[in-house]
């Protein structure tokens, strides 16, 4: 690549703020643009104005040449340099060089030789092509085994990185699209559907080989009747954030597939988009995001983005300089206060930006604004928000920025969601976060993989078990970590994100097929990936593709697998809580063992659309199951149960009552056993015409009898001393037994059962009863 020699800078109108910040990033006005960029320690800042010489598919081996205009901008005004530029139109690449101290040692890392990403740009094209030219200190690459070989504390480096790394693009307002109207979702109702814009519809038949993987294949017909017709009410889309690879990746020849490796916080990641939006510019890229959001609306759906402010893709100390680095280190990234100034890292990514910092907190807040605002998505999942609210003395609920989402006008209303975790000190803070966030809940993941995998496979070596009592908690909200706050109980179940399964882990399907991980493909000798998946192989590890009436254990083995999915998936949809599913779960998607497929943009994370018997089957289950949760108020729980009556009813009953297997109510003692495992759990109607619903849990390797539960209800003003059973009776909705929905019609009788009655459960099976 050649650039060519900077240009005369144009003439520039002078800016006179009056002690007033102006708008960070690059803003349209008039002629041209307003720009302003943050630098407090630079001596000076330039805009360089890039201009392509040839388009890249003419160009002459090695790439493009590109002309550069450098503009000095004025300043700082409290640290930000800024201009009023003329001439300047959308579309227009740009970036910056700022000149200042090199002292590494001291945190400081200015080289004017390097072009930086505008923090606040819309639009980003080009890649980082991992040149040692793209390192701000002297360095030399290794493509065997990826980065540099160089010393970040060492002199300078004076090679220009403008053809090496992505540049910024100027992009208008967007004034074509139609008002935000959101769907407003009420979180008692909520589904939360955690997807992949590429790996969703990349092997989706029916959507036209062009929108395939995009955004615009996301918001097709095709997609949106399986969203809806699954039941999902809520998107959350792992990063569309502009990112970047990691030089360990490439040099494997693999890619960050998931996106946790951000670059620009405002602009969408181009990869996603159509190619007919790439090539018209880094604005209709932006309009092809918009359009989804638009047309998921339309639909009824909600669109929340899993965003990445916890840290950025420039690596540790001896990362590239792209961005933050150059522009403001000591600044933007948190220091572990030594000397000579190193990264303290508590993400595990080899730096973590600084929520101690006011600019990292103005940063993070205007970013959330613009995609609330301009995009519209309806609210955000914050990836290692521990990171976020990390103050002086650690983990902080009243930190700032946490205050700030509480109190903004614009952010308060959205669906907020926690990853209540890092890496660092004190870093799990599940249940931690402030009203009105909602948080990923862990701990509900673990319960479940326990009592159904993790136990039973202990069981069957003749080791013990532990009990229902942690999931029984689990199945009632998880109060005991969400229950806590000013007032008591005001968040809610609806603050738990139940989850069974996520973008990270074993796939449902996989969680009854392996009892080990499988991550050969990462090219990290299985080291990387979690070791605690409370998985069970059922006796045989990996998938088998034998028919149930086959001779041995091959035959044997895959319909249990089937029952145990389904009882995953029915304690994760008709627990007390917001459910989130994984996207192909319902279809019984298999990663082959990668618990860790973060960088496998291939067929082992697309959602395989190609569905047999079983995975069809499994479909109509979770429509099942989600429908069940639709028509049934005590399903939807938006207050913690208090074991009490409502005040609210005519009937005086407790919203929640606990049976053992012989129909009494559990005691003390049956809840402190490790070996009781047969629960059920009865929720009665929130309202007078709101039916009762009994789950009816067999954790055990045998047969159950069952005597279904019922609450006895005084008679009239219950002075009289009679009373009856509440319900009259049952019906039975479902029995995770059923391969189908429609299976019921093989039930004896009709399925109708009156409390006291004795079932019989199959070994490691849930029936779902709905009152007469």
């Amino acid at each position: 690549m050649n650039p060519l020699e900077p240009t005369a800078r144009p003439s520039v109108t002078g800016t006179d703020h009056h002690g007033h910040v102006p708008p960070l990033g690059v803003h349209l006005r008039g002629d041209g643009a307003d720009v302003a960029v943050r630098a407090a320690y630079a001596t000076g800042v330039e805009l360089c104005l890039i201009d392509v010489l040839d388009a890249p598919d003419d160009a002459a081996a090695g790439g493009p040449a590109y002309r550069e205009t450098r503009v000095p901008l004025d300043g700082p005004t409290y640290g930000v340099w800024h201009a009023h530029v003329p001439g300047v139109r959308e579309g227009q690449r740009y970036g910056f060089r700022v000149s200042g101290p090199w002292t590494p040692r001291e945190g400081h890392r200015h080289n004017p030789a390097k072009l930086l990403v505008d923090p606040y740009a819309r639009g980003i094209v080009g890649a980082f092509d991992h040149s040692a030219a793209a390192y701000a200190y002297v360095a030399e690459g290794d493509p065997a085994a990826g980065g540099v070989h160089g010393d970040p504390y060492g002199p300078p480096d004076p090679r220009d990185s403008l053809p090496h790394v992505p540049h910024s693009v100027v992009v208008g307002p967007r004034t074509a699209h139609a008002e935000v109207a959101r769907p407003h979702v009420p979180w008692s109702q909520t589904v939360v559907y955690e997807a992949h814009v590429r790996g969703l519809t990349k092997a989706l038949p029916g959507l036209p080989p062009e929108l395939r993987g995009t955004y615009a294949g996301l918001a097709h017909p095709v997609t949106v009747e399986h969203l809806r017709a699954l039941g999902v009410t809520t998107l959350e889309l792992l990063p569309v954030h502009a990112s970047v690879t990691e030089p360990h990746l490439v040099a494997k020849g693999l890619e960050n597939y998931w996106g946790y490796s951000t670059l620009g916080f405002f602009a969408p990641h181009a990869a996603y988009a159509t190619r007919a939006a790439r090539e018209a510019g880094a604005g209709a890229v932006v309009d092809e995001v918009r359009g989804m959001v638009h047309l998921l609306h339309e639909a009824g759906i909600e669109v929340l983005l899993d965003v990445v402010h916890n840290h950025t893709a420039e690596a540790g100390d001896d990362g590239p300089h792209l961005s933050l680095r150059g522009l403001e280190n000591a600044t933007y990234y948190l220091h572990d206060g030594a000397s000579p100034a190193r990264y303290a890292d508590v993400t595990g990514t080899g730096n973590t930006l600084d929520f101690r910092q006011p600019r990292v907190v103005q940063l993070t807040l205007d970013s959330l604004r613009y995609w609330a605002q301009e995009i519209g998505v309806d609210g955000f999942r914050f990836d290692l928000a521990v990171t976020l609210g990390r103050g002086p003395a650690g983990f902080d609920p009243h930190h700032p920025f946490l205050v700030a989402l509480q109190c903004d006008p614009v952010l308060n209303g959205l669906k907020l969601v926690a990853e209540p975790w890092d890496v660092g000190p004190g870093g799990w803070q599940t249940g931690g976060f402030p009203a009105p966030m909602a948080e990923w809940n862990d701990r509900f993941r673990n319960a479940a993989r326990q009592f159904w995998l993790a136990d039973p496979r202990e069981a069957a070596h003749g080791r013990g078990t532990r009990g229902v009592r942690e999931l029984a908690t689990r199945l009632a909200g998880s109060a005991d970590l969400f229950g806590h706050s000013e007032p008591p109980l005001v968040r809610g179940p609806v603050a738990s994100i139940n989850m069974v399964t996520a973008h990270d882990g074993f796939t449902l399907a996989d969680l009854v097929a392996f009892d080990h991980k499988h991550n050969e493909a990462n090219g990290e000798g299985g080291r990387d990936g979690s070791d605690d998946n409370r998985s069970w192989n059922h006796g045989i590890e990996d998938h088998l593709d034998v028919p149930d009436d086959e001779p041995g254990p091959g035959g044997e083995i895959a319909p249990l697998r089937r029952r145990s999915i389904r009882n995953l998936l029915a304690t994760l949809l008709l627990s007390a809580g917001t459910p989130m599913l994984t996207a192909g779960d319902e279809l019984g998607r298999t990663q082959r063992g990668n618990n860790n497929a973060y960088c496998q943009d291939n067929e082992t994370s697309w959602v395989d659309w190609d569905l047999d018997a079983w995975r069809t089957e499994l479909l109509a289950t979770t429509r099942h199951l989600l429908a069940l949760r639709r028509e049934h108020r005590a399903l939807r729980a938006d207050a913690f149960f208090l074991g009490l009556p409502r005040s609210s009813l005519r009937t005086a009953v407790p919203d929640l009552v606990w049976f053992g297997a012989e129909g009494d109510v559990m005691d003390q003692r049956s809840w402190n056993d490790p070996a009781t495992r047969v629960v059920q759990m009865l929720r009665t109607g929130p309202a007078d015409d709101a039916h009762d619903v009994l789950l009816v849990l067999n954790g055990s390797l045998d047969d159950v009898e069952v005597a279904l539960g019922g609450i006895a209800v005084p008679d009239g003003a219950g002075t009289g001393g009679g009373a009856h059973v509440r319900p009259q009776g049952w019906t039975l909705a479902w029995d995770s037994d059923w391969e189908h929905p429609d299976d019921r019609s093989t039930v004896e009788g009709d399925g109708t059962a009156a409390p006291g009655d004795v079932v019989v459960l199959e070994p490691l099976s849930l029936q779902v009863y709905v009152s007469r």
